[in-house]
């Protein structure tokens, strides 16, 4: 795997080449090991045929040691001499994050799996993990054991840890994938070159955390409902790993909070998302805005009403429309940003709440300003009154809200992106420029010393036969 990626964009998905080198294979299981001198090799072997049997592309399968103390490094060795598909690789360090790294850092195939080696997950559905991943349709795939179509046969115990588990996640990272520990994961090396730099865990921690950059980085992953019938000779430590990973939420949590991580790095090229593209008779620009804000606008409007009049039954009318207001305000920053504006993803969505409040502050001193002026010029008007005056001033106050979003909160992005995809462009040929000067230049070495050779061998001949001549 190369290692000098320029921190461009990712490129755009393609379909993997049926004609690729034969020498290449497809796809890279590895199975990473500590002290499983008993099913290494029974596993080895099933997999072996069964992706011989059902697999349409080349395939290999790696043994990855975490420094094993019994008999696995032997069998492994054994298994590499003996079978062409199978590949050995010693790790002085235990962890199944370190493994995993290694041996995807340095293998060549273009789609990289793992599995564990008790072969828990039904072999069945490898071949749906790792096709949207040849095609071109994901990223990553993982197995779930947690989809409703899942068959999962396991203790009480494990099941409570792995759903309490995945409820963090989805509480504290925001995480929507279902499964974040199932030992069945695949990845397009050109995706894992860019994201396994960033990934800082090297135990079990490994899989969420890559799984939640490559999430927040906008990237596809595919989930595969798996059968999966739980090991009871399993030596994971389940205190311990848990202990570990809720550092590892922390961790995750404050560098995406700060922004530390270059998660630009693993953006696809604009226009490879069809939703980057303009179609006819689908509007765009303004008039698509205009659309999707009236319809955001109206539904807001009436959750507004419904809210404002449920909260009159308890409190005045300053209180209830204050709360409405907060309420349907918060709803429709949210709503618009991703229906009305495009906005993808959860950069820069506090953000954009934070300047939502600014917005709903001034549509508030104007409601509230309505309705004094209303309670001023009337004394005690009834509420059928009320709601008239406040659904004129939630209108203008709409209007107002359209262009304050437009212009402030959610600003047209295109042309910082167009830059961003020029500076790459400009980066890709800086370095294209660069790599044909250097050949250009061990051209021209070559040729000068080509030149120079046939001189010294011109002038060789010319010696020997001015001596030929002196002799006779």
């Amino acid at each position: 795997m190369r290692t000098d990626i320029p921190p461009g964009t990712l490129p755009a998905r393609e379909h993997l080449r049926a004609d690729d080198p034969a020498d290449v294979p497809v796809l890279d299981v590895v199975i990473p090991v500590y002290n499983e001198e008993k099913d290494l090799e029974p596993c080895v072997l099933r997999l072996r045929e069964h992706l011989a049997r059902t697999f349409p592309y080349g395939f290999r399968i790696t043994v990855a040691d975490n420094a094993s103390t019994d008999r696995t490094p032997e069998i492994a060795a054994r298994l590499e001499s003996g079978l062409p598909e199978v590949r050995a690789w010693r790790l002085e360090q235990k962890g199944r994050g370190r493994a995993l790294h290694t041996v995807w850092s340095h293998s060549d195939a273009p789609v990289l799996a793992y599995m564990d080696v008790d072969l828990s997950t039904d072999l069945n559905a490898l071949l749906p993990l790792v096709a949207p991943l040849i095609s071109g349709h994901s990223d990553l795939a993982i197995g779930s054991r947690l989809a409703r179509s899942s068959r999962v046969v396991r203790g009480p115990k494990r099941e409570f840890v792995s759903r309490a588990y995945n409820l963090i996640l989805r509480s504290s990272l925001a995480a929507r994938f279902s499964d974040a520990q199932c030992g069945f994961k695949a990845i397009r090396r050109d995706v894992a070159e860019r994201l396994l730099p960033m990934v800082q865990d090297t135990g079990w921690f490994f899989d969420t955390e890559l799984l939640v950059l490559a999430e927040r980085a906008g990237l596809r992953i595919h989930e595969v409902p798996v059968d999966w019938v739980d090991d009871p000779d399993s030596t994971v430590h389940i205190v311990r790993t848990a202990t570990e990973d809720l550092k590892g939420v922390w961790r995750v949590g404050r560098a995406l909070a700060t922004g530390s991580l270059p998660l630009d790095r693993l953006a696809r090229p604009f226009g490879d998302d069809p939703r980057d593209r303009r179609l006819t008779g689908v509007p765009g620009g303004l008039a698509r805005q205009l659309v999707g804000f009236c319809a955001v606008g109206a539904l807001s409007t009436v959750l507004y009403l419904l809210l404002y009049s449920g909260f009159r039954l308890g409190v005045g009318p300053q209180p209830a429309n204050a709360a409405a207001l907060l309420l349907s305000a918060v709803a429709n920053t949210a709503a618009n940003r991703r229906l009305t504006f495009g906005v993808r993803g959860r950069e820069r969505a506090v953000r954009h709440q934070a300047q939502g409040l600014v917005v709903f502050g001034i549509g508030l001193a104007l409601t509230s300003g309505s309705l004094a002026a209303l309670e001023a010029a009337a004394g005690a008007p009834s509420h059928s009154t009320e709601l008239a005056v406040l659904i004129a001033a939630n209108l203008a106050a709409t209007v107002l809200r359209f262009l304050l979003y437009r212009a402030w909160v959610f600003p047209e992005r295109r042309t910082h992106q167009t830059n961003r995809v020029e500076r790459n462009r400009v980066e890709a040929n800086r370095v294209e420029a660069n790599r044909v000067e250097t050949n250009q230049a061990e051209a021209n070495q070559v040729e000068t010393n080509r030149i120079e050779a046939a001189q010294i061998e011109t002038s060789e001949s010319e010696k020997d036969e001015m001596t030929e001549g002196a002799r006779r």
